[in-house]
């Protein structure tokens, strides 16, 4: 029986048509990338997801996290809107708190994401 994705994996394109993303999953090595890239897959079949993969920030933001190797975590956070998971921001956590800078330009992205696509709307 071949199950459908519950969620499109979307990825965010700054107005210049840079894929922030997309350009950081392909700065890490390949096994760190597939394992982002599985849990990508995990939570587009089993949405909605908590914890530990999936940790929601505040209303519409969330931040996938993925334990690589070395005891590296890397984060992406992501908004859903419909059937779309957009993936905002992608970075590689080095402290316990998530930095300031990192949430604020997820927030900015999700503010550029709902904007654009509300136009089209």
């Amino acid at each position: 029986m071949h199950t459908l994705p519950i969620l499109d994996v979307v990825f965010f394109l700054t107005s210049s048509g840079n894929d922030p993303v997309r350009d950081w999953l392909r700065g890490l090595v390949g096994e760190d990338r597939k394992m982002v890239g599985e849990d990508l897959k995990v939570i587009q079949f089993r949405w909605p997801l908590g914890m530990p993969l999936v940790r929601k920030l505040e209303p519409g933001l969330w931040e996938l996290r993925t334990h690589l190797n070395n005891g590296r975590i890397a984060r992406v956070f992501f908004t859903v809107q419909g059937r779309d998971m957009v993936l905002l921001h992608g970075f590689e956590k080095k402290s316990r708190k998530t930095p300031k800078e990192e949430l604020e330009l997820a927030r900015n992205r999700m503010r550029q994401y709902k904007e654009a696509d509300h136009e089209q709307t």
